[in-house]
């Protein structure tokens, strides 16, 4: 009866809206005190954070990310990608997709990608004479995708939860596995567009070299910085945190000194307003991983596996399981809550099962991509709504038929796993 107080004052927290950080460190507090463990174990959780070398790109990416958000970048990759795509057959659909990727992978955040740049698409794809619904779903859909390409910040989570769990993950690994897995959604979304809107008339940009080579003057400081990452990553020339450093320091002389879209008195509100979305961030992770241990010491990931296997004895149908559960996840929780809560408890079971680690987090990321417009609750969904002034069945309709394309990718992805670790060695 005395166990059943905390857990009870527990539940009141999350019924009455505590934050996330509060319920799941009582939690941790309650477990290690009932179980007779120090509490001075979440302090030392916090402080192995700290001790993570990687753990500085996490800050430094978020930077990156806010500034490229804070200018026109979204308007020159729109008006790049219109230059080179435009001339095609469905594509300005195209065009979007390819943006929306680009730009959610610096700016690791679906709600800007829909604010910043579904802004500019969606009035051009209805001049476009792209019906109003299919548009509206077009820009919901795509405001997610990226989260599995270089350098996303749900990927260097998932790698820093992967490490701390004792896992063999590393962050280049991961930016690796996300290319192909991503290129296979923005395809599959693209040829569906494209067989969507055959019967319509749909104007076509016919292709420029002088537009063309005035979008790559226009964006000629920005186009660089994807190419330089990954040739400074797996070229040996820099370490994750470090080439997380170089591109901070690169995004801010361009953005506020040569573009100079960015007063320098805007800077560090800009700065402050990053790092309070990653404080949260760590501080959520840190008592989240002191939670794991307790759950770790009790036995719970291991009574959870010898569970799970009475009931489903093959890998095959343990990832239908995981993937109804992840993309259940992705439309209640935030993409980083669900990383520091559920790869903890999922890890050890996916790993009994077979299933190499990297390849689990590409499966968890895509799941979450598509449970950020998946009815009633996905996040894009109501910003969507609240952006375009839509009702938000209106959006759910819309959105529908990208979220069964995207389905279709993550079937791929989870049963074909050398998509995930093709370029791995």
């Amino acid at each position: 009866m005395t166990n059943l107080i905390p857990i009870a004052i527990i539940t009141l927290l999350a019924v009455f809206g505590a934050p996330l950080f509060a319920v799941i460190l009582a939690a941790a507090c309650a477990g290690f005190y009932f179980t007779g463990i120090d509490l001075s174990a979440i302090a030392i959780e916090l402080y192995r954070l700290t001790d993570t070398p990687v753990m500085s790109a996490l800050p430094l990416f978020t930077v990156a990310g806010y500034l490229l958000g804070e200018s026109n970048t979204s308007k020159r990759l729109v008006r790049l990608s219109s230059a080179f795509l435009g001339w095609m057959p469905g594509g300005l659909a195209v065009v979007s997709f390819v943006t929306c990727a680009l730009f959610t992978a610096f700016t690791g955040a679906s709600g800007v990608t829909i604010v910043a740049v579904g802004a500019l698409l969606l009035p051009a794809l209805t001049r476009a004479r792209y019906s109003e619904k299919f548009s509206l779903g077009l820009v919901t859909t795509s405001g997610s995708l990226g989260l599995l390409l270089p350098p996303s910040l749900p990927l260097i989570l998932y790698g820093i939860v992967a490490q701390q769990m004792g896992s063999n993950v590393e962050i280049e690994d991961l930016f690796l596995a996300g290319i192909l897995p991503a290129l296979l959604m923005i395809v599959l979304l693209s040829l569906w567009s494209v067989w969507a809107t055959r019967d319509r008339v749909v104007p076509l940009q016919s292709f420029s070299w002088k537009e063309a080579l005035a979008a790559i003057k226009a964006a000629a400081w920005e186009i660089p910085l994807p190419i330089f990452l990954v040739a400074g990553i797996y070229g040996g020339f820099f370490a994750v945190s470090e080439a997380a450093a170089v591109v901070a320091l690169y995004v801010i002389i361009v953005e506020v000194f040569v573009y100079r879209e960015i007063p320098i008195a805007r800077l560090p509100g800009i700065l402050k307003d990053a790092m309070v979305m990653v404080g949260g961030i760590l501080l959520i992770l840190g008592v989240s991983l002191a939670f794991t241990n307790f759950l770790v010491d009790a036995g719970v990931p291991t009574g959870l596996f010898t569970l799970i296997q009475g009931h489903i004895a093959g890998k095959f149908t343990f990832l239908i399981l995981l993937n109804l559960i992840l993309l259940a996840l992705g439309a209640i929780l935030d993409i980083f809550s669900a990383i520091v809560i559920m790869v903890p408890l999922l890890l050890p079971i996916a790993e009994s099962y077979g299933i190499n680690p990297v390849h689990l987090g590409i499966i968890f990321l895509a799941n979450m991509q598509i449970g950020y417009f998946t009815p009633p609750v996905g996040m894009n969904l109501f910003i969507a709504s609240y952006r375009f002034e839509k009702p938000v069945t209106e959006i759910y309709a819309s959105a529908l038929p990208f979220m069964f394309v995207m389905i279709l990718a993550l079937l791929i992805i989870t049963y074909v796993p050398a998509l995930s670790l093709l370029f791995l060695s």
